[in-house]
């Protein structure tokens, strides 16, 4: 005799309509045409409700085996809890008991990006911070460029939905949301731009020298008094479009040359607050799971900064500045 088929979703769903308008189990076998001993097992089945999960003991592990994990973690800090266990040949214990001892010493965190440092790197580091150690910070301009999109800086977005609520919407779009780079500057409390570079121009020697032109001096520096000028410092990174010999010398035109131009040490993002401001801006122009429909809401989004915010980043460059001679040149973390 060969097997019979198992209740189907909708004949399962019709059991208990059929249930709550009072129906015997046998007449319900009738109306579906099945056998009244299956109607009666689900029925049976459905009352017994959902077993209880019963926690079963964790698997032990010896001290000498914990303190061999241990030490195994620090040394492999992005090893799976696979990989340490294999380590210390331990063997036979599953991946749930691995994951809760490793809870128990340690937490999963995100591995910190930051450039490589040698020694030539932190000898330069530690000479520029005791070159500019008396330098008033508050009249130095900060500056670098930022890229954003329409989507955020990964497109993705979560947050609490009630129950009984649907998920917002977002647009998706067929070739990613685009991006937008641009320039920005701060000095003191004052955010400068940020200026829209605009679409398809890559930043070489000249072109980096007039979008300058267009934007930060016709904009910007123009309408600032001639103390002012004599006094502001300007500081750029090292990327080949500024320090180029073609840009080093049409600054120099402009009247920023020799201190007024700061000499900036390789591999240290870490140094300049405007980095810390596009983490800000970020987070103000994306909140909420924000998306745009044009590149020009993007920028002037970010142009909603909170002044304060802005002269606490600069006010922090003589803890910066001692922190980089504490650690001998080393990174100091943003």
């Amino acid at each position: 005799m060969g097997q019979k088929k198992d209740l189907t979703g909708s004949e399962r769903s019709k059991i208990v309509r059929y249930l709550a308008e009072g129906c015997s189990s046998l007449k319900i076998a009738k109306l579906l045409k099945r056998d009244h001993r299956t109607i009666k097992c689900f029925i049976q089945n459905s009352q017994q409700g959902r077993k209880k999960r019963v926690d079963k003991p964790r698997c032990k592990i010896t001290a000498h085996e914990l303190r061999k994990v241990k030490r195994a973690a620090a040394k492999m800090p992005l090893a799976t809890s696979l990989a340490i266990s294999q380590s210390c040949s331990i063997t036979g214990v599953p991946k749930s008991t691995r994951c809760a001892i490793l809870r128990d010493m340690a937490k999963v965190r995100k591995a910190e990006r930051r450039p490589p440092l040698n020694k030539t790197h932190k000898l330069k580091r530690q000479d520029w911070a005791k070159k500019y150690l008396k330098t008033d910070f508050s009249k130095v301009l900060w500056t670098d460029e930022m890229r954003g999109s329409l989507d955020g800086p990964d497109g993705w977005a979560r947050g609490w939905i009630g129950k009984g609520q649907r998920a917002p919407v977002r647009l998706r779009r067929q070739q990613g949301g685009g991006g937008v780079l641009v320039w920005a500057g701060i000095i003191k409390d004052e955010l400068v731009g940020p200026f829209r570079v605009e679409d398809g121009v890559k930043l070489n020697s000249q072109s980096n020298c007039q979008f300058l032109e267009d934007t930060f001096f016709k904009q910007w520096y123009r309408k600032k008094s001639a103390s002012f000028k004599k006094n502001m410092i300007f500081m750029q990174d090292n990327a080949p479009s500024h320090t180029s010999k073609y840009s080093t010398a049409w600054l120099a035109r402009k009247g920023i040359k020799e201190e007024k131009l700061m000499t900036w040490p390789p591999c240290s993002p870490d140094l300049n607050p405007i980095e810390n401001l596009w983490s800000i801006i970020k987070c103000e122009i994306y909140k909420e799971g924000k998306q745009y429909t044009s590149l020009k809401a993007v920028v002037a989004a970010a142009r909603n900064v909170d002044g304060e915010q802005i002269k606490t980043l600069t006010e922090s460059m003589d803890g910066r500045l001692l922190s980089v001679l504490a650690k001998k040149g080393g990174y100091i973390g943003r």
